[in-house]
């Protein structure tokens, strides 16, 4: 070791001289890591009853775990280990030049996939949980970093390792050891080594940090002593030669060692040492040739679990690209657990962590795996037997692709994402803490030992591909610290103790935060905890002494900041947003006497903040939450609210206070003044126990104008209100407005209250008054309540003897006031009998009236002076026989002066109660208000079960016995009642009704449906005799509707119906009917015979008459009768078509034929304008010569007088040359549209393809590389390309009359997932077109071709241009092209009046054109793509 001399010069000129001590503190490993180091698990079982429970478990238990022989030769989807989507990355010449160096890609996005996965958007955790990580430059270490590549060469940092010492690898070789003060304590290596072996690519410190282990870029290892900076071994045969070692690991066994290399494969090291002679044993975990491990693992357990039986085993986690493991190195070699990663990013890094953690009172070793954005946790335990069983945990669903995963304690985990941003997480939870950015730190990537550059790169591009983001060395973690090695410095991170984390807030001036965290912290809430420990009650004494200090300062910064000038609604909005918040953590922390003492005091410095700090208070006294108050509070607080005039505000506060520290006579007055009654109640109940002074107080102000019969005011009805609710209260043992009284004093305030209602005269009466003041006020005042609240009061009295007094005593008392005076109202009296028939009713009553009483009442209310209020009385007289008074009357009488006062209610109550329901129908008949209710009676009586055949038939008869009366009041009802109950005697329902104009009402309900009302018209067994009676009748009373009515009727006889339109000569229904029955042309006698007389009409009358009536009327007629003609035409043979036709038209030319002297005020161009609409109308079933020949063998015309019809047939030629333009114009455009149809699809279906790659879509080989076979290259018109034969192994071949057709394998349906990430436009392409073309071997095109050569094509078509022909016909399906042409060349070559021809308009022509679905399709053919 000849160079060492200079190591140590080196070690002196890099030896930090200035190490600030707080750099120092947060480093200072060997106090910090014995601090920190147990800590979390102390923790993890203080929080045992907050962890997960077994509803997580979601991995079934492996019985008999698999070996490592079988897992290695699986064969699985290793073989083919990832397929890449885009086959420009299988160049390996096309990878960023930058990933050579170890060089950071700090936030650059460097082909970062990920970015596209950040959607979304977290809440801000600052404001949550403040910051939980403090992160500093260790700037000893990142100096003397620098310093070493300037003055020895030490090239850049490639790897760390962290122990009790720290260790940095460099890019030239060297290992540099620094102590916990940041002095650099040894340079192990020299760059002279450092050429022949690389870089520094991994590193490892045993558990006493004796030993390091150094693994390099080119495949060797050395150990070296950490206490002599001796070299002790130099490995260079441990694994296969030319490969870089990726991770190298001490276990706890400080003789075994585990190593992987960029070959995948993962090697144990055992050291010994014999005869002085140190050697190294290697043997083969797992062999990279079955799947490469790029990340592995061991447990290692602290000291203190130095016992656990899991330690045994020595377990070790390995990483491969498609799954992991968990193998026990000893006893001997097993494997426990296999997990497939499933569905991934294949550029993602694999990570491994393991930490011990507490669950259900066991700590147990937990593995945290993840690839991509989903951390799975599976909980590793030991069974009684010595097996191990791997339950798996909650998993963790992220946003974004990991890079690094650390365990910083078992609760709280710390995430690098790919674009080098923090996220600490709480593992349970899920929630994330905080997130910080690391750009800075120029994070050093391992991508160039992944891609073994120091070797040649020969590595699988697979492996590559993950290391393009592999940082497995950089990031080392040691009892709660975690170490991030930077491309020049070194940073170091740990969780702030909570006291930091609040201190931290306040220095951002955020004090509310941090009194909210505080406040997390003291409610055991708070995530990532460090420094509270202790029992619960400690811990929340230790931080609410920090809360009260924050307040302190937050108390004296809100004064302090509070604006000077400027409006008082500033300084009132500043107050109003700082001051609850010192009240609400106050009562938070059941600090009242600081509440009220010290902040108070403070507060009231500033008038504002005091008024807003007594506002404050309202919500918690309302809520009850705040009692017991200091009185000068209480006092300030009232007088506040009274300067503010908030006096409703005022009365809320006083009813939830203790007012006995006040003085009660000033509150009282304050009270009254303000009319705050309830306050005034409250304060003399609870301040003086005083119940009555209250009562006597409120009856002095509503007494007067009720006893004067004056209209209370609102503000007295309001105080009779409260009065009575008081009363209430007290006599039901509630105090008043809320709350109890006090239970000894219940019996007392109760026999108050009543003595007080039942006193002679009032306190300070004058002569005049009456006796009993307070009953006959209430009474007054409410009647229906006061009763009520005496009810209740009733109820709730216990059966001694002193309680049937008071009630005796009171009913008394009321019969008095109310029956011997005069002035009270029906209703009022009403309801003083209906509450002592009340009371009487009960089981147990013990009261007596007087039953003579109850007959006065009843001659009060039956026989009164004047009719005034009869339905008041009568309803007032209801409700008491309803409460259990009917016992004390004789019904007869009752029921005798009832019909005599017309109180058809209580008829129809004592008639329900005698079961006489047919009386109770002549009770609703008679009662002008409910008449129309009776439907609804009988309706219920009939159908409701429980009513005997006797009652039914009486009340059925009762309701015939009143059948017209019925009628005339709701036909509908009438006719439904009928219709639903007694179908089958309607014909005796007719016969009763002899008004005619009831029984066509009745019978218009009953028949008609556009009625309304709900009948099935088929039940009806009625006779076509009522029908016809009802249309007699419609054509008396109605004969405008006859023709409408008789198109929803279904049951009528056609010849009798016929005999009586005949008789009330309704000549209109009389053609509907007769063409119904089949008669046309005596229907079109009938409507002809109209029109000629209605012609008739109007030629012969005079002048005077108005003209417009007429013609209008005639043209109705016309109208009617072309639509006859028109409807029926269809189903007639030519010459009866003929017979209608002409008659019309010789029907209407007839006037026309007068001379102008018969006739001079006729119209003729409104004739000839009807006669153009007969003409044209005829011209769709008549052909057009016989119309003309008709015309000219007309005598009139035939002797020269045809310039008269000169307009007429130059009308119809002009309509027919019309057509005749449309049919020549329709030709020539459907000729068109096919001719351009067809060239487009010839020009598509001969159209060259151009493929979109050169390479086979299935195997992703390039079609050259497969020359040598008999292989066609199929390329699509969707532009995939494939070898036929990858496609026949994918089955894309269909058989098509015995030809055998392709189908695109990426755009097929069926093959969803063979789908690779194509584009949409690509798949429609190929869905629509699937034509393609045959290359054989021996024409494929060179990467120089201009154009892809392709087979000649055939002459004939090939089954899939015939499939895209038939798709295009299919899009224009509609009548066959040929018909249409065949059709119109006939029009076309024949005389031009041959569609109209007579022998062509018989029932035989079947046109194209006249089918109703014809419809011409004129739109343009899709244009191909060039």
């Amino acid at each position: 070791m000849e160079n060492e001399p200079d190591h140590e010069n080196v070690e002196q000129s890099l030896c930090a001289k200035t190490t600030e001590e707080e750099l120092n503190k947060s480093f200072n490993l060997e106090a910090s890591l014995s601090k920190f180091s147990y800590i979390d698990l102390d923790k993890e079982l203080e929080f045992k009853n907050d962890l997960i429970d077994d509803k997580e478990f979601d991995i079934p238990q492996v019985d008999t775990p698999p070996t490592l022989e079988s897992i290695l030769n699986e064969t699985d989807d290793e073989e083919e280990s990832f397929v890449l989507e885009d086959p420009t990355l299988l160049n390996i010449d096309t990878i960023d030049s930058h990933s050579y160096d170890t060089s950071s890609v700090a936030s650059s996005d460097s082909g970062d996939r990920t970015n596209l996965k950040r959607k979304k958007k977290l809440p801000d955790s600052f404001s949550l949980h403040g910051s939980v990580m403090r992160h500093s430059l260790l700037k000893g270490i990142s100096a003397q970093i620098v310093s070493a590549a300037d003055k020895v060469d030490a090239g850049l940092p490639t790897a760390i390792a962290v122990s009790s010492l720290i260790a940095v690898g460099t890019s030239h070789g060297l290992a540099l050891i620094f102590d916990q003060n940041q002095a650099l304590r040894l340079c192990l290596g020299s760059t002279s080594v450092g050429g022949q072996y690389g870089a520094i690519s991994a590193l490892s410190i045993n558990n006493d940090c004796s030993r390091l282990l150094c693994g390099f870029a080119k495949g060797q290892i050395t150990m070296w002593d950490l206490a002599s900076g001796k070299l002790l071994r130099s490995i260079t045969d441990a694994h296969p030669p030319g490969t870089a070692i990726l991770h190298i690991k001490f276990t706890d066994d400080p003789t075994l060692a585990i190593c992987n290399d960029s070959g995948g494969s993962v090697f144990e090291l055992t050291f010994k040492r014999v005869m002085g002679v140190r050697t190294c044993e290697s043997r083969c975990l797992f062999s990279g040739s079955k799947g490469e491990v790029c990340c592995i693992e061991p447990l290692h357990s602290k000291p203190e679990l130095k016992d656990h039986p899991i330690t045994q085993f020595s377990l070790l986690a390995m990483a491969s690209l498609t799954k992991i493991l968990v193998i026990g190195l000893k006893p001997s070699l097993k494997v426990w657990m296999t997990f497939p990663y499933g569905r991934m990013d294949p550029s993602s890094v694999p990570l491994l962590a393991w930490h011990f953690v507490a669950v259900h009172n066991y700590v147990n070793p937990m593995l945290a795996f993840c690839r991509g954005d989903v951390v799975h946790f599976l909980l590793v335990k030991r069974d009684e037997s010595g097996a191990i069983h791997v339950t798996k945990q909650k998993h963790l669903h992220l946003y974004y692709d990991l890079i690094n995963f650390t365990w910083i304690n078992s609760r709280t985990v710390v995430l690098l994402d790919s674009v080098e941003k923090l996220h600490v997480i709480d593992r349970q939870t899920q929630e994330e803490l905080e997130t910080v950015e690391i750009s800075e730190v120029q994070l050093v990537y391992n991508s160039s030992h992944f891609k073994s550059l120091a070797t040649g790169g020969n590595v699988s591009q697979a492996l590559a591909l993950v290391g393009e983001k592999a940082c497995y060395q950089s990031i080392s973690s040691y009892g709660g610290q975690i170490f991030y090695l930077g491309t020049k410095s070194v940073y170091v991170m740990m969780l702030r103790s909570w006291r930091e984390r609040v201190d931290h807030l306040l220095k951002q001036d955020c004090l509310t935060e941090a009194l909210a965290l505080a406040w997390s912290f003291h409610e055991g809430k708070a995530k990532a905890v460090v420094g509270l420990s202790g029992d619960v009650s400690k811990r929340k004494a230790v931080v609410a002494d920090r809360m009260v200090e924050i307040l302190f300062h937050y108390a004296d910064r809100a004064l302090k900041k509070c604006p000077d000038q400027g409006k008082i609604q500033v300084m009132e909005q500043h107050f109003q947003d700082m001051v609850p918040v010192i009240v609400d953590y106050c009562l938070l922390l059941e600090r009242k006497d600081l509440l009220f003492s010290q902040m108070y005091d403070k507060l009231s410095e500033n008038s504002v903040a005091k008024g807003v700090f007594l506002e404050c208070l309202e919500p918690y006294i309302l809520s009850d939450k705040l009692v017991g108050m200091t009185p000068q509070v209480m006092k300030d607080l009232i007088v506040h609210f009274q300067d503010k005039k908030l006096m409703e505000n005022v009365e809320a506060l006083i009813v939830h206070m203790d007012i006995t520290s006040l003085d009660i006579q000033q509150v009282v007055l304050m009270c009254w003044e303000n009319r705050l009654y309830d306050a005034m109640i409250y304060v003399y109940n609870r301040g003086m126990n005083e119940f009555i002074s209250p009562m006597e107080k409120l009856f002095r102000v509503i007494a007067p104008p009720l006893n004067a019969g004056r209209t209370l005011t609102d503000e007295q009805v309001v105080m009779g209100n409260k009065l009575l609710v008081y009363i209430s209260c007290c006599l039901a043992g509630r105090a008043y407005p809320l709350g109890d009284i006090p239970e000894d004093l219940v019996p007392l305030v109760k026999n108050q209250v009543f003595e007080f209602l039942i006193r002679l005269h009032s306190a300070e009466a004058s002569p005049e008054e009456e006796i009993y003041p307070y009953v006959r006020t209430l009474l007054h005042f409410d009647t229906r309540e006061f009763l009520n609240v005496l009810a209740l009061t009733f109820e709730d009295f216990k059966n001694d003897k002193q309680a049937v007094e008071y009630q005796q005593r009171i009913v008394d008392i009321l019969l008095k006031v109310m029956v011997e005076n005069s002035d009270f109202t029906p209703s009022q009296v009403g309801c003083l009998f209906t509450f002592l028939a009340r009371q009487l009713a009960k089981p147990d009553n013990t009261l007596f009236v007087n039953r003579t009483l109850f007959d006065q009442v009843l001659e009060f209310l039956c026989s009164p002076d004047d009719d005034s209020r009869h339905s008041e009385r009568q309803q007032v007289l209801l409700e008491l026989l309803q409460a259990g008074g009917i016992v004390q009357f004789e019904e007869s009488r009752l029921i005798r002066m009832a019909e005599k006062a017309e109180f058809y209610q209580i008829c129809e109550f004592m008639y329900e109660r005698e079961h006489q329901y047919d009386k109770i129908i002549d009770c609703y008949l008679r009662d002008p208000l409910r008449e129309e209710e009776v439907f609804n009676y009988i309706h219920n009586i009939l159908s409701i079960p429980g009513h005997s055949a006797e009652e039914k038939q009486s009340v059925w008869q009762k309701a015939m016995d009143h059948i017209e009366e019925l009628v005339s009041l709701r036909p509908c009802k009438a006719a439904e009642l009928v219709a639903t109950h007694f179908s089958e005697q309607i014909e005796t329902v007719i016969k009763k009704l002899q008004n005619q104009v009831l029984l066509f009402k009745f019978l218009r309900s009953l028949l008609d449906p556009r009625e309304g009302i709900h009948v099935n018209q088929e039940l009806l067994q009625m006779s076509p005799c009522v029908t016809e009676q009802f249309i007699e009748l419609l054509c008396q009373f109605s004969p405008s509707q006859v023709i409408e009515t008789l198109q929803v009727l279904e049951c009528y006889r056609l010849e009798e119906t016929i005999q009586i339109t005949q008789k009330y000569q309704l000549h209109e229904v009389t053609a509907y009917l007769l063409e119904k029955k089949g008669d046309i042309h005596g229907a079109f006698l009938i409507m002809l015979k109209r029109l000629q007389s209605k012609l008739q009409e109007i030629t012969h009358q005079d002048e005077k008459t108005k003209e417009e009536f007429s013609l209008k009327d005639v043209e109705d007629t016309m109208v009617e009768t072309i639509a006859l003609c028109q409807r029926n035409s269809h189903n007639l043979n030519q010459q009866q078509r003929e017979a209608l036709w002409f008659p019309l038209l010789e029907a209407m030319m007839a006037p026309q034929k007068l001379s102008g002297s018969a006739a001079p005020h006729l119209p003729p161009e409104a004739l000839k304008s009807l006669t153009m609409q007969v003409l044209n109308s005829m011209a769709a079933f008549i052909a057009l010569p016989s119309i003309l020949q008709r015309i000219l063998q007309d005598p009139v015309y035939g002797k020269g007088k045809l310039g008269e019809i000169q307009g007429l047939i130059l009308g119809m030629l002009d309509t027919f040359n019309y057509e005749q333009t449309l049919l020549e114009t329709t030709t020539s455009l459907l000729n068109q549209d096919l001719h351009w149809s067809l060239c487009n699809l010839r020009a598509s279906v001969t159209r060259g393809l151009n493929p979109k790659q050169d390479y086979c879509s299935i195997c992703l080989q390039q079609y050259k590389r497969r020359q040598e076979m008999a292989d066609e290259i199929i390329v699509f018109s969707c532009g995939h390309l494939y070898h036929s034969f990858c496609l026949q192994n994918k089955e894309c071949t269909i058989e098509t009359e015995g030809q055998t057709r392709w189908t695109c394998y990426k755009c097929s349906s069926s093959n969803k997932a063979g789908k690779l990430s194509e584009n949409s436009s690509e798949v429609k392409k190929g869905k629509t077109a699937p034509s393609q073309v045959k290359m054989s071997p021996s024409c494929h095109p060179s990467k120089g071709d201009s154009a892809v050569k392709k087979a000649a094509s055939e002459p004939v078509l090939d089954p899939q241009q015939i499939q895209a022909f038939d798709q295009l016909c299919h899009l224009y399906r509609g009548s066959s092209r040929l018909a249409l042409l065949t059709e119109l060349s006939q029009n076309r070559s024949s005389e031009s009046y041959r569609p109209f021809s007579g022998s062509q308009s018989g029932p035989a022509f079947n046109s194209i054109f006249q089918n109703e679905n014809f419809q011409l399709q004129l739109i343009p053919p899709p244009v191909t793509e060039d």
